[in-house]
């Protein structure tokens, strides 16, 4: 940890325990490794600052608490006034209120030599003697907010308690700002994911469409699903579907080179397993993109057709008027970015009753199940009759509890809407 060793070693301390194995409170270095155990366990900001709160009241003082900036900012060159907000406190909450005041001015003072940001006030009046210790949460030269240590009826703190101290307050600002890290890269690829899968923009008006995307909850970042319709000639429409591998950033990245590259090729109104022959050439030619699942529907509304083709993704569902579904079997080639092709069409006709339900694995795998159990119960749900394909979408994506998925979830929902015909 940067700084963090130093500090211990400046204060001259060596490493000793008690004989039950527990740190002893001279020990620093035992103090150490209990922090690295006890604080950052998730990338979530409140909880670090919980952490790190509720370890030092277990090991160094009677009461702490963690003020953040808003957002974080240089060290040395940041607004002199900006609010610090309460994110956790933890032990005696008399000690803590009211709360001492912590200023980003005097934050700016300490920050000024990163080997001794710390500060100590005691207060000798009355009975009571207390001892507040304040440090900035500095990493990286950059400055989140501050912790305040109190403790009652004590000595105020040694050298050794002080360099345990910071060290992990260090230790929850390399946190903290891995948690900033991680928030923007998920926020930037969620919001590039969502301007990407807007809903089409030009279907054929033969054709209702509908379709959602949910990313995975947690803290898991957001992974390349896409879906896709291209307005052909003859009023079809391809219909896409697809599962760029892995999750973040690149693969949102990747998932919209897909996209482009789809759209150019479908352009030529190429078969649907020429499309993809296509496709995946063009895609293990560049080698920089990571391998990616994809089903393809060519719509005919004037035939009541569809033609089908798959590289490595879940076949589709048709639902029908009264409810029920049914799986659509057809050949699986290998995923795209594979460079090995053998794509096959499979057709069959559809009515304007039916719907048809694309979807990304997220939507049906469970842990620990095999994929043909999964399949077998998206296609044995009962639907409401006769729902519009908004509902019929909806409905699905409840009933498998889609919102509560592990892996991001992408689905589009199809159903033939015949104009009705003008006499002469």
């Amino acid at each position: 940890m940067e700084g963090g060793g130093d500090a211990l070693r400046r204060h001259g301390v060596g490493r000793h325990g008690d004989d039950g194995g527990r740190p002893a409170p001279g020990d620093p270095f035992g103090l150490a490794e209990e922090a690295v155990e006890a604080i950052g366990s998730t990338l979530d900001e409140e909880t670090t600052c919980a952490e790190l709160t509720g370890f030092l009241c277990r090991r160094v003082c009677d009461a702490a608490a963690v003020d953040l900036l808003p957002e974080d900012v240089p060290a040395r060159h940041h607004p002199q006034e900006m609010t610090l907000d309460r994110i956790a406190a933890a032990g005696r909450p008399d000690l803590l209120a009211p709360r001492t005041p912590l200023s980003v001015q005097a934050l700016s003072v300490q920050a000024l030599d990163e080997g001794h940001p710390i500060t100590a006030r005691t207060d000798t009046a009355g009975a009571d003697p207390r001892t507040a210790m304040s440090m900035p949460l500095l990493a990286h030269g950059r400055l989140y907010g501050a912790l305040l240590a109190v403790r009652s009826g004590r000595p105020g703190f040694s050298a050794a308690e002080t360099a345990a101290v910071h060290y992990a307050a260090r230790l929850a600002a390399v946190h903290l700002s891995h948690a900033r890290q991680h928030t923007a890269a998920h926020s930037t690829a969620l919001n590039l994911q969502r301007a990407l899968l807007a809903e089409p923009s030009r279907p054929h008006p033969n054709l209702d469409i509908a379709t959602r995307y949910l990313p995975a909850g947690g803290g898991s970042l957001v992974g390349g699903d896409w879906f896709e319709t291209v307005r052909l000639s003859y009023g079809r429409t391809l219909l896409v579907i697809g599962d760029v591998m892995g999750h973040g950033l690149d693969a949102a990245v990747d998932m919209n080179a897909y996209r482009s590259m789809l759209r150019y090729v479908a352009s030529a109104d190429l078969p649907p397993h020429r499309v993809l022959r296509r496709l995946d050439a063009a895609v293990s030619e560049d080698g920089t993109r990571r391998p990616a699942t994809c089903l393809l529907v060519r719509v005919d509304p004037a035939r009541g057709s569809v033609a089908m083709v798959s590289a490595g993704h879940l076949p589709p569902v048709l639902f029908s008027a009264d409810g029920s579904g049914e799986l659509l079997r057809l050949p699986v080639g290998p995923p795209l970015g594979t460079g090995v092709g053998g794509y096959e069409l499979t057709t069959r006709t559809i009515t304007a009753d039916q719907t048809l339900v694309m979807f990304t694995d997220g939507l049906v795998e469970r842990r620990e199940e095999d994929i043909d159990v999964s399949l077998a119960r998206l296609a044995g749900l009962r639907l409401p009759p006769a729902a519009a394909v908004q509902h019929v979408l909806d409905e699905v994506l409840t009933r498998l509890d889609a919102t509560r998925a592990e892996d991001d979830v992408a689905a589009l929902a199809a159903r033939l809407h015949p104009r009705p015909r003008q006499d002469r």
